[in-house]
């Protein structure tokens, strides 16, 4: 691991105060704050969390949903329990064919939100990165549309690149408010952005 890097990581604000704070990863306070800003996870909420591991937004969307929500990660890794009765965990691949069926297996209701943080294995090769990761993207608009409820929200890392513009228009047809955030957690040099989609249209309206 190179030295720079692990001299950077220890001088970095948020990765010290999510351990102070025992927080999983430092991109929780991404997610934190852009749901004070915008309030698209409530108390009560269902919340789906793709790409979840190592568990850092399923923590902090508990902390926001508190007792009367639910909270399920979705990742191809296992997840540590964080010790929450209403907080459940799917090994499972978002690109399966099956993995619709399978997380409402595990729903009791149709999602109020859904967050995914899903990246791709970064090759180095920029537009093949940036291709890869528009594709789980598209599948988590996918996932999104399917198990939410009416005026569900969503809310998704994309890389900026050629293809975010077409993205982002696809989620305009299913969202009433879409909007391009860059919160201060993430890393300024960095090229991920995240993308909100707020009040999931009917069917008939999109």
């Amino acid at each position: 691991m190179p030295k720079a890097w692990v001299r950077e990581r220890q001088r970095d604000y948020y990765y010290h105060k999510a351990k102070e704070e025992k927080y999983r990863s430092r991109a929780v306070y991404k997610l934190l704050e852009a749901t004070k800003k915008y309030r698209f996870i409530k108390s009560g909420d269902v919340v789906v969390d793709l790409g979840a591991a190592p568990g850092g937004w399923i923590q902090a969307a508990r902390k926001i949903v508190g007792e009367k929500g639910f909270v399920l990660g979705v990742d191809v890794r296992f997840i540590e329990p964080v010790g929450f009765p209403n907080v459940q965990t799917l090994i499972a691949d978002i690109t399966d064919s099956q993995i619709i069926e399978n997380i409402r297996e595990v729903l009791t209701s149709p999602a109020d939100v859904v967050i995914s943080d899903v990246s791709p294995n970064i090759s180095g090769v920029w537009e093949l990165d940036h291709a890869r990761q528009i594709d789980l993207a598209q599948r988590s608009l996918l996932i999104a549309t399917s198990i939410m409820k009416h005026r569900g929200n969503f809310f998704i890392k994309v890389f900026h690149g050629d293809m975010l513009k077409d993205f982002v228009g696809e989620v305009k047809q299913h969202f009433g408010f879409v909007k391009l955030l860059k919160p201060k957690a993430s890393r300024a040099k960095s090229s991920e952005i995240f993308l909100l989609g707020v009040h999931m249209k009917r069917i008939s309206e999109q």
